[in-house]
């Protein structure tokens, strides 16, 4: 009792405190000047959400429905519609990013690897109505980030 009494007339707590705060106000600050300087981001980060299509320019999806039933976000809607040569194609393919919580399950769960979650983090909306991305506004990102999202399918081949 003694011991924690004098403990506490001598600001002991107080100097071990300020003793940490020195240490690290003297050392090397670690902050990334953003715009110019770009935080190293993992080849498996979860961003903007694509559509990717084949070398001929014919899109990948099949509309086998099997991300929309895997999201748990009920966040992607898709209408089906068949074709003269009898195969199916999306009429209609919508992600409301305000409802994704970005899980990966859609991007999993394709068989043709046709929705991919692509690296892209700078992206903004002023009107709600923005967050939905249609299926022109997926292709467009699909087609302007082509190499990188191959180049990131191709190393996480490796892991598995």
């Amino acid at each position: 009792m003694f011991k924690n009494y004098i403990k506490s007339l001598l600001l002991l707590e107080l100097l071990k405190g300020l003793r940490l705060t020195g240490r690290y106000f003297f050392a090397k600050k670690f902050t990334v000047q953003y715009p110019e300087e770009r935080a190293p981001m993992s080849p498996r980060f979860r961003g903007l959400h694509a559509q990717r299509r084949y070398e001929n320019g014919e899109e990948r999806c099949i509309a086998c429905k099997l991300c929309e039933a895997t999201c748990p976000a009920l966040a992607i809607t898709i209408d089906v519609e068949a074709r003269e040569d009898g195969s199916r194609r999306t009429s209609r393919y919508d992600i409301d990013l305000f409802k994704c919580i970005f899980c990966g399950f859609c991007q999993e769960s394709c068989p043709v690897d046709a929705i991919v979650e692509t690296r892209v983090y700078e992206y903004a909306f002023e009107d709600p109505g923005e967050s939905i991305m249609t299926k022109e506004k997926l292709l467009a990102v699909g087609d302007k980030n082509e190499s990188q999202i191959s180049a990131d399918i191709a190393a996480q081949a490796k892991y598995r």
